[in-house]
């Protein structure tokens, strides 16, 4: 069965959409939604106010005091303890049969668009990206370190990651640094310093453990050790993205503080756990992810628990459903969880961190599912929550979080009843503070408003001299890059457009082995940033005019709920002369033209190389 435009659907938008606003975009403005449902009546706290919880249950990060006061002053906290006085005048929040806890700190995702906005929705007050834009760390910086009211938990960032030529974290369509084979990683490192990178992440992968076989170049042993001690030499944390136990022993050996996840070929043996107890290691397991892997539904389940349910948007529900192209590779969890219990028993610090930005995954939520996934490798609750909270902050030096003591940050989230005896209970989710200030936690199970889709059919006729669009963002390129393909396009401005117009865009590269169902070619996206969705249902035709090489390719939209949403296909021939190509919106079936994210013109099999040029673009 030709599975390629499956495929294509469950990968394209990671490569050609997400890959690019993970490094490009800049977070999104909140969406625009009905009044926050509240659980409680929250106190504002902040800067100049005051307010305190009374008779609640605390964890704070470390140990369970069962009855205790908390006061917030200025955005810090200023006490804590069973007979700690509350002050005349300050608002209170009663307590009673409710848990206080630090909020939670992911260890590991990949922060773009709404993540920090819908992390901290969950309670997750600081999340930790393992590969973002290293443009933005100044601007980070400036937001984690302020006590303002904010919509968005703080975010440290490895930014560019140590990857060689053409191996992971390349594949995104766009530029980033790397290191060749035969390079100097201690400078390398260096660079990565000066940009300002809170720490540094080494990635040694080849996806063999994905599918059998070497499918991509990784650095070699003596980068990993030589990056290492750069990056410790630079007081940064050195971490390591490994997925075999082989890859993963050699980065512990050579001094790793970390392990951003637990490698899943294996279950760790005696000797890995020992060596990684002796080098003080820690690991961020990152179960979540590898449930994806297992296709074990735990994302969907999560979605749909009905104390988290309202809060989850759209997008993020998608995710949450989403598999990885492949089989289910159940073991592959199976080994993961008797590591984390071993690595555990073992007294190495376990962390807890979701990958979030993958499919299975969503921001915030997915951090409710990783606590659950920990206590079921082995961990009690109690451990699970400092794994969240205290631990994190130790192991990565963010001094003021992660704990409920005088003079730390109150980043604070409240649930109804006792996360140390279920930690299933952290999803009832009764208030949530950022530097002292309530966190408003709108409700995301409403249809949100769509833009109409701007006035005039044309979306481009490359009549300037160039790629410009009449509206919308622009062409992007789309490759199988992203799954570890080697297929590549490129995209100009050409002379000669039809009917013998003044220009066309030219769209060509080479459909190349190494994945089995690759795909090149370019995508247009009608909203103002990639997979905004507008609405589109004035429109009835998609028609272009294109020549080509013979080839058939593939006309896709992509449109409803979800950036994650199957894409509708529709096929046509491009042959050497120029011809108009008209294709309903009615064909492609199941696409909703309300919400029309994007449309994207792709080669597919045969391997070859394949040219073609399109020209006056509608949607009529």
């Amino acid at each position: 069965m030709n599975r390629w435009p499956e495929i294509l659907a469950a990968s394209a938008i990671a490569a050609a959409i997400t890959g690019a606003v993970v490094l490009a975009q800049s977070p999104a403005p909140a969406p625009a939604a009905a009044a926050a449902d509240q659980a409680i009546v929250l106190p504002s706290g902040g800067e100049g106010a005051a307010f305190a919880l009374s008779g609640v249950r605390v964890f704070d990060g470390e140990r369970v005091l069962p009855v205790a006061n908390v006061i917030v002053r200025d955005g810090r906290i200023e006490a804590v303890g069973a007979d700690v006085a509350i002050p005349e005048g300050i608002d209170v929040v009663d307590g009673s049969g409710r848990t206080l806890l630090p909020g939670f700190i992911d260890a590991h995702t990949h922060s773009w668009g709404d993540a920090q906005r819908d992390a901290l929705r969950f309670g997750v007050t600081a999340e930790l990206d393992m590969f973002g834009d290293w443009n933005r760390i100044p601007e980070l910086r400036a937001q984690r370190e302020s006590l303002a009211a904010t919509t968005q938990a703080d975010l440290w960032t490895a930014g560019a990651t140590v990857t060689t030529e053409g191996g992971h974290g390349t594949q995104f369509g766009i530029a980033v640094p790397t290191l060749p084979v035969d390079g100097d990683a201690a400078a390398f490192v260096a660079a990565r310093v000066a940009e300002g990178s809170d720490y540094i992440k080494l990635i040694v992968e080849d996806f063999s453990t994905h599918s059998g076989t070497r499918r991509l170049p990784t650095i070699t042993p003596a980068q990993v050790g030589e990056a290492i001690a750069a990056a410790q030499a630079g007081g940064r944390l050195a971490l390591v993205h490994a997925a075999s136990q082989a890859d993963a022993l050699h980065a512990v050996a050579s001094g790793a503080d970390g392990l951003v996840h637990v490698f899943h070929d294996v279950p760790a043996s005696p000797a890995f756990v020992a060596a990684a107890r002796d080098a003080g290691s820690f690991v961020v397991p990152t179960l979540s992810v590898i449930a994806g892997f297992a296709r074990d539904d735990s994302g969907a389940t999560l979605a749909g628990d009905a104390r988290l349910a309202p809060w989850v948007g759209a997008d993020q529900r998608a995710t949450l459903s989403a598999t990885f192209p492949g089989p289910a590779r159940p073991q592959a969890l199976a080994s993961a969880l008797r590591s984390v219990g071993a690595l555990h028993a073992a007294g190495v610090d376990v962390l807890a961190g979701t990958d979030a930005g993958n499919p299975g995954t969503a921001h915030g939520a997915s951090m409710h599912g990783e606590l659950a996934l920990l206590v079921r490798a082995g961990l009690s609750p109690t451990d699970a929550l400092a794994a969240a909270t205290s631990v994190p902050a130790r192991r990565f030096g963010l001094g003021d979080r992660g704990r409920i003591a005088p003079g730390l940050r109150a980043d604070l989230l409240l649930v109804e009843g006792d996360p140390t005896a279920d930690i299933t209970v952290t999803r009832a989710i009764a208030g949530v503070w950022k530097n002292g200030h309530a966190v408003a936690r709108p409700r995301m199970d409403r249809v949100l408003a769509v833009p109409m889709i701007p006035e005039g059919a044309l979306v481009a006729d490359f009549e300037d001299g160039g790629t410009s669009v009449r509206f919308g963002h622009g062409w992007q390129l789309t490759t199988d890059a992203i799954v570890g393909g080697t297929s590549i396009a490129d995209q100009a401005w050409t002379g000669g457009g039809a009917a013998g117009s003044h220009g066309a865009l030219r769209v060509h590269g080479e459909i190349r082995p190494g994945f089995a169902f690759p795909w090149a070619g370019t995508m247009f996206h009608p909203g103002a940033e990639p997979m905004q969705p507008v609405d589109a249902s004035a429109r009835t035709e998609l028609v272009f005019q294109a020549r080509g090489d013979g080839r058939v390719y593939q006309a896709m939209l992509f449109s409803g709920p979800s950036m994650q949403s199957m894409p509708a296909m529709q096929s046509f021939t491009a042959g050497p002369a120029w011809s108009e190509v008209r294709i309903p919106l009615s064909t492609f079936a199941g696409a909703d033209p309300a919400t029309l994210r994007a449309v994207a013109i792709a080669a597919g099999l045969p391997e070859g190389g394949f040219e073609l040029f399109i020209d006056r673009v509608e949607l009529r």
